[in-house]
């Protein structure tokens, strides 16, 4: 891979060099590789077409889990969220100890492999939210909750320049990652002033299916306003907006 520099920036291919852009610049590689059909038939790319066939899977699973917090995505994820949660999501399918190589899934991996994931890594949870939480989850009644203690903004967020005011977002999200469906619910506070004044408790309770079988998720995160002549302006279109998996339960 090369950078290209000069004013005229190409893109395309001329020859064997392909011209492309990318977030890290205006780049060129030399096309080459084997040829695909290869790949599917020949017995010593085995591994090649199972790694592949994981990577697929991996990726199906986290476009479902994206799907299914969507409605908190919109503001809260970073440019390379996407190939991030890929890479979580084969971790969570290579824990597969039951099924063949080639042939291991979500279902019967380590799905809490996912606890901790940051969708932001501009703004991450654990260094932005220093008030204490309580993430629980209960499977029989499908209640996905978070409580937060009173606590003082100012004290307890440590918020980009610019903000006046903030919410806590929570949401729960019931994923069939085999039939590809999924059943979310999700919360918000109010918009409070990021200041000195103590908040209330805050509870929230995301309701999903009772009793069900399949992975849960429970996510906990934060938005960010600035407020200008009386009305409220998402901070910086949610470049600092963090939002965090705080509690899995990988299913039976």
């Amino acid at each position: 891979m090369a950078r290209q520099k000069g004013i005229i920036k190409l893109k395309g291919t001329i020859g064997d060099i392909t011209f492309y852009k990318t977030q890290d610049g205006h780049l060129a590689r030399e096309k080459g590789g084997i040829d695909a059909s290869r790949i599917k038939s020949d017995p010593a790319f085995q591994r090649t077409r199972e790694n592949g066939s994981e990577f697929g899977r991996a990726g199906k699973a986290g476009k479902m889990l994206r799907t299914a917090l969507r409605p908190l995505l919109i503001n809260t994820a970073d440019s390379r969220m996407v190939s991030r949660l890929t890479q979580a999501m084969v971790k969570v399918i290579q824990a597969d100890m039951i099924s063949d190589r080639g042939l291991r899934n979500v279902i019967d991996g380590e799905a809490e492999l996912l606890f901790g994931f940051e969708f932001n890594i501009r703004g991450k949870l654990g260094t932005t939210l220093y008030a204490p939480f309580v993430g629980a989850i209960d499977r029989v009644t499908g209640d996905m909750t978070i409580d937060l203690e009173a606590f003082v903004p100012s004290n307890m967020i440590a918020a980009p320049s610019g903000t006046t005011h903030f919410k806590i977002i929570s949401a729960g999200a019931e994923i069939d990652f085999e039939a590809e469906t999924f059943v979310e619910s999700h919360s918000e506070t109010a918009i409070l002033a990021w200041d000195a004044t103590p908040t209330v408790t805050i509870s929230h309770t995301n309701a999903v299916t009772p009793a069900s079988t399949k992975p849960l998720f429970l996510a906990l995160g934060i938005e960010f306003f600035q407020q200008v002549n009386g009305k409220m302006y998402p901070l910086k279109n949610g470049a600092f907006n963090p939002l965090s998996i705080v509690k899995v339960d990988s299913g039976v």
